[in-house]
């Protein structure tokens, strides 16, 4: 109910990841069900979402423009031009995180997807998506300073 919003989505939800956990549970070796298990929902909620074009504030605040972004030629620009920094500076990772961040945001993949195409432990997908975004802030923050 806190990602989806309506009882119906979320009760078929409940069942999907149910589902899934029985499906996939056999594959990685969990320590901690509980939080295994509140991972995989949340993960199928976010992706129930973005394919629905319907994504939680706290994430559509920080991806997507609002309309009054939109109108502001500017400010426009200055994102086309970020994209393209980024397209730029995501060669300079290394394979492992470049691999992660272009499936989980380019791709939309979730965590456990990536974990099934790469063959990456979880805890592994999730640290190269972490390092690979922190990499990547440190390449466009150091090209910045070159530039100046």
């Amino acid at each position: 109910m806190k990602y989806l919003k309506n009882e119906e989505e979320a009760k078929d939800a409940v069942q999907q990841v149910f589902e899934k956990a029985i499906v996939e549970l056999g594959k990685y070796k969990v320590d901690y069900f509980k939080s295994w298990i509140y991972m995989v929902a949340k993960n199928h909620c976010l992706m129930k979402l973005r394919d629905k074009g319907k994504l939680p504030a706290e994430l559509k605040e920080s991806h997507l423009s609002t309309p009054a972004e939109e109108t502001n030629q500017p400010e426009r620009l200055k994102k086309e031009e970020l994209i393209d920094e980024l397209a730029k500076a995501l060669p300079q990772l290394n394979t492992e995180q470049r691999i992660c961040i272009e499936q989980f945001y380019l791709q939309k993949k979730s965590y456990i997807e990536i974990t099934e195409t790469t063959g990456y432990s979880l805890m592994q997908v999730k640290s190269y998506i972490q390092n690979g975004k922190r990499n990547l802030k440190l390449i466009l923050l150091n090209k910045q300073v070159n530039e100046r």
